[in-house]
């Protein structure tokens, strides 16, 4: 067994080896167990208005009771929630569940391609949808199966008069809300009206029914939904419950959520698993907006934060983020993305907490491995298998490979999707025979069971032969202290058949591209060396804050 399974030795004090994936049958469950326990606790606060778990159950059972009353939906019907972080967000969300309903979530920023394709490739009955964002939905309704457009504003959960007059201000001072016009239409306050008219049924939920229609990034290809059930779900949370448990205080925690919570990362490990701890969520509907964000994070005394590397890049240099107290912070969780040792080393400095790194999937819900959280500092890492979960290194052909040597990372466990929405092939292709799910990240097991990521299978750059793993020439030149962000791909090249190439965003507005390979030269061997070096104001990113590398290898030369 520890041959195999040379993690299960050095977990964390306390973490057991196995979870009990039946001790909930359903998502509400586990919400109603908090509910039980912390009904006067704060839940979810937003732009200076908070709800207390029993507010979140009287609302999200109104909203629950509209779906199934007035709309008239059933069992297993989907509906889009295209929401930023808001109060709406896990009321809605919630509310869904509740009703045995499938909530797919919708990214915000969408354009009317990419939203048309999910709500057409979902079979969505109902979309919940923000005013900012109505003229999107208005433009794709006729393509689409959706028999109820339901809008709201961001300040619709605020109340009177904080609420009205942010939503005066969107509207007709920033500009930020397009006109549109959704006949039938119905505002979102009016559904928890209406809801109160009928008395929510007792749902029968089976573990196997889908929760979330959970679509990935796109970033490689047309997004697909995967089928994430509500045993994937509270397998997900048991895991990731059992191995943070040992840190976190049952209704004590006040977790940042900067990420959006229609993402699997911050869903899972911010909505849920804090939720079932009975946390208060601080939900940042905009973390882009860096000044405003650090304000925010004054005002509150947090005990948890998630990000991406470069969510953690931006505050770290967010001038008056070092002058936060971070006495009360006792975790700090990256993933999404690699982590860069930099910017790890830096928070360290910082803040005095560890950023650790996790690793997983949308088709994993998404907690695959996670590090220790007592880590004296970044080990470079992605962590160990989480609790009933098995993982390995493979080669091409499918065979697993040994310690130290590198191939294709695959997972196995109950968190691991039931497959892609109505693409059988796909799923065929995703996880093989025996139940292993191939993630298309290469990655190599050292002799203590720990995980680490070389790189996307995607966004290997093969030079003379040799493989390139662009992490490791992003994490060399963002040691430099000129460097703000960094991102690595391979270009045509005649002679090697692709050669290095790296877009920076300047921290100091003098480094010269000779500096950078002259630094690359010092800490690379010759091959992985950048031969092109480009400097632009700002990198592609997905919502999420995630590189597109993509996009910066199919931009045109500069």
């Amino acid at each position: 067994m520890s041959n195999e399974h040379p993690w299960l030795a050095n977990y964390p004090a306390g973490v057991p080896a196995e979870i009990d994936v039946n001790e909930f049958p359903s998502i509400p469950s586990v919400l109603e167990g908090a509910i039980a326990h912390y009904a006067d606790r704060p839940a979810f606060s937003n732009l200076g208005k908070t709800v207390t778990y029993a507010q979140v159950d009287a609302y999200s059972r109104q909203f629950a009771a509209y779906l199934l009353g007035e709309l008239k939906l059933k069992k297993g019907d989907r509906v889009a929630i295209m929401l930023p972080n808001c109060l709406q967000y896990p009321i809605a969300t919630f509310g869904v569940l509740r009703a045995g309903l499938t909530v797919v979530n919708t990214n915000p920023m969408y354009t009317a391609r990419e939203l048309r394709h999910q709500l057409a490739d979902s079979g969505a009955s109902a979309i919940l949808v923000l005013d900012n964002f109505g003229s999107v939905v208005e433009d794709v309704l006729a393509d689409t199966q959706i028999k109820q457009v339901i809008t709201t504003g961001l300040g619709d959960m605020l109340g009177f008069p904080k609420g009205p007059i942010v939503n005066f201000m969107l509207k007709h001072v920033k500009k930020m809300v397009p006109d549109y016009d959704i006949p039938g239409a119905i505002r979102f306050n009016d559904t928890l009206t209406l809801g109160q008219r009928h008395t929510l049924p007792d749902i029968t939920i089976d573990s196997e029914d889908i929760a979330f229609l959970q679509y990935t990034g796109g970033t490689t290809g047309v997004a697909k939904g995967a089928m994430l059930t509500h045993r994937n779900l509270v397998a997900n949370m048991q895991q990731a419950s059992a191995w943070i448990g040992t840190n976190a205080k049952m209704g004590e925690e006040v977790i940042v959520t900067a990420l959006p919570l229609y993402h699997i990362f911050a869903l899972t490990a911010n909505g849920l698993v804090f939720m079932k701890f009975g946390a208060k969520n601080i939900l940042i509907t905009n973390p882009r907006d860096m000044p405003g964000f650090v304000k925010e994070l004054k005002r509150e005394r947090f005990t948890a934060i998630t990000g991406v590397n470069t969510l953690f890049n931006g505050l770290l240099n967010t001038p008056g983020f070092s002058d936060i107290d971070f006495s009360p912070l006792h975790l700090t969780l990256g993933g999404g993305m690699a982590v860069q040792r930099a910017v790890a080393e830096r928070w360290k400095q910082v803040t005095g907490v560890t950023l650790v790194e996790a690793y997983g999937l949308t088709e994993t819900s998404p907690a695959a491995c996670i590090n220790p959280l007592d880590l004296p500092e970044y080990n470079g890492a992605i962590g160990l298998p989480v609790p009933s979960t098995d993982a390995c290194v493979k080669d091409e052909n499918g065979a697993k490979l040994p310690q130290g040597e590198v191939g294709e990372l695959c997972i196995k466990g109950p968190q691991v999707m039931k497959g892609y929405w109505q693409r059988p092939e796909e799923t065929a292709n995703a996880i093989d025979a025996d139940g292993w799910l191939h993630t298309g990240d290469m990655a190599r097991m050292d002799e203590k069971g720990f995980f680490y990521i070389v790189d996307r299978k995607k966004d290997m750059i093969l030079v003379s032969g040799f493989n390139v793993y662009p992490n490791e020439v992003e994490d060399v030149i963002a040691m430099m202290p000129g460097v703000l962000e960094v991102a690595a791909v391979g270009v045509p090249d005649d002679k090697s058949g692709e050669a290095v190439k790296v877009v920076i965003v300047r921290k100091d507005p003098a480094l010269t591209a000779e500096q950078v390979k002259a630094h690359a030269r010092e800490n690379l061997t010759g091959y992985k060396q950048p031969r092109f070096v480009e400097f632009r104001t700002e990198l592609p990113k997905t919502n999420v804050g995630k590189i597109l590398r993509r996009e910066l290898r199919d931009a045109p030369p500069a």
